[in-house]
């Protein structure tokens, strides 16, 4: 990563972290607590340099903060190490894809092997309720604003080496690529030598190929693939039927099209992702009870990111899982328009309240999130929760409208 890609703002929470491994680091923390003057007060005292040298072990993080005393306070922060089943699960999960080990080697956390990981149940990046702060000082706040100074070091720590979140969940760097040659070595011997032949680049086979090929026949009615059942029943006791079967494949069949025809926007779903679409694409009870059980998310959850899926397909369900740091011109530009938008929509002000890329529209019920498209999600708020109600738009105030109209039809 470029010196200018690691430059971080000079104010605010994000000024500890320009990378979004260091940012989730910081959501998590600022998740973990709704005292936000003791926060505000602990980016101060890390924004001073009060915040000593910072001793990493497994499942512990600490560092002596300065406060108003001559002796400094002794704060640390817990996370809960991984287990060793977990531990091989990442490094089976690292050791798959060649690209992840580069990147690691670059010193970058790429968000799909997080993903990844996340879908094989081990959680790499701590969640907000793994956070457990402590410190010497008489504060009973959770954090206090030392644990929090040092928290926000912390993600500046983390922008930097990314391996600081695999030394606090129990390996070290040396360690795990110890671990990935080892797997490796094994790999290597196991498998057969192979001469490869002489041929020529796959690109441009592929291209040759395509310019080649005439458009690809219509695909056959959902109704035709249905019609035709496997030849071969799956096997006992693994939840499928012939008409599950039979529909996978057509799933996979129409997938294949797509791929062939250029469209490559599932290709690199992570499995909890792959899930959704499957959930989204196939609305029956028995397909949502099953993934959702196979993805572990709770009944609420999936139906959320069902209907995210619906209305924004993979970056849908990314905008409802996480935020999206728009430029603060965007935001702002959008807000102009927005409230121009409603003023020709009700005789009433709408007060707009902004949180990071998030425009909430007074009592309207409604919400619009900046995507990394450069589209905005609609929301609307049912019973106290914000769920996706329209489709996006590069305009504001377009999306605006559609969940207007969803919301008032």
């Amino acid at each position: 990563m470029s010196p200018a890609a690691r430059r971080a703002p000079t104010r605010g929470s994000r000024a500890f972290a320009a990378t979004w491994w260091g940012q989730a680091w910081v959501r998590a923390l600022e998740d973990s607590t709704l005292d936000a003057g003791r926060l505000s007060r602990g980016r101060t005292y890390a924004r001073k340099g009060m915040v000593g040298d910072i001793t990493v072990a497994p499942g512990k993080i600490k560092a002596p903060v300065q406060g108003s005393l001559p002796r400094p306070y002794r704060a640390a922060v817990h996370v809960p190490v991984l287990t060793s089943t977990q531990w091989e699960s990442l490094l089976d999960t690292v050791a798959a894809r060649a690209r992840h080990v580069a990147a690691l080697l670059d010193g970058e956390m790429p968000e799909e092997l997080v993903e990844d990981a996340r879908g094989a149940d081990v959680p790499l990046l701590p969640r907000a309720h793994e956070l457990d702060p402590e410190c010497s000082c008489p504060d009973w706040g959770y954090p206090c604003k030392h644990a929090a100074a040092l928290c926000y070091a912390i993600a500046a720590r983390v922008d930097e080496d990314p391996f600081t979140l695999f030394a606090m969940r129990g390996r070290t760097r040396e360690q795990i690529f110890t671990a990935l040659r080892e797997r490796r070595t094994a790999h290597a011997a196991e498998s057969p030598a192979v001469l490869t032949p002489a041929g020529v680049a796959a690109a441009a086979a592929y291209t040759r190929w395509k310019e080649a090929q005439p458009p690809l026949p219509a695909p056959p009615a959902l109704g035709a693939l249905r019609g035709t059942a496997p030849p071969v029943a799956p096997p006992p006791n693994t939840g499928l039927d012939l008409d599950d079967l039979s529909a996978l494949a057509a799933d996979t069949a129409r997938r294949a099209r797509q791929l062939l025809a250029g469209d490559t926007t599932s290709v690199h779903l992570a499995q909890r992702h792959d899930a959704v679409r499957l959930a989204a694409s196939h609305d029956t009870a028995g397909w949502s009870d099953a993934l959702q059980l196979g993805t572990g998310l709770g009944a609420l959850e999936l139906a959320r990111l069902i209907r995210a899926w619906r209305h924004g397909g993979p970056v849908g369900v990314t905008v409802a899982e996480q935020d999206t740091l728009a430029a603060p011109a965007v935001v702002a530009a959008a807000r102009t328009a927005l409230s121009a938008a409603l003023a020709d929509m009700t005789d009433e002000p709408v007060p707009i309240k902004t949180w990071r890329s998030r425009l909430t529209l007074g009592a309207t019920g409604l919400q619009l999130r900046a995507g990394p498209d450069g589209r905005w999600y609609p929301y609307a708020e049912e019973d106290g929760q914000w769920w996706p109600c329209a489709d996006p738009d590069t305009d504001p105030v377009t999306a605006l409208t559609g969940a207007w109209t969803v919301r008032r039809g």
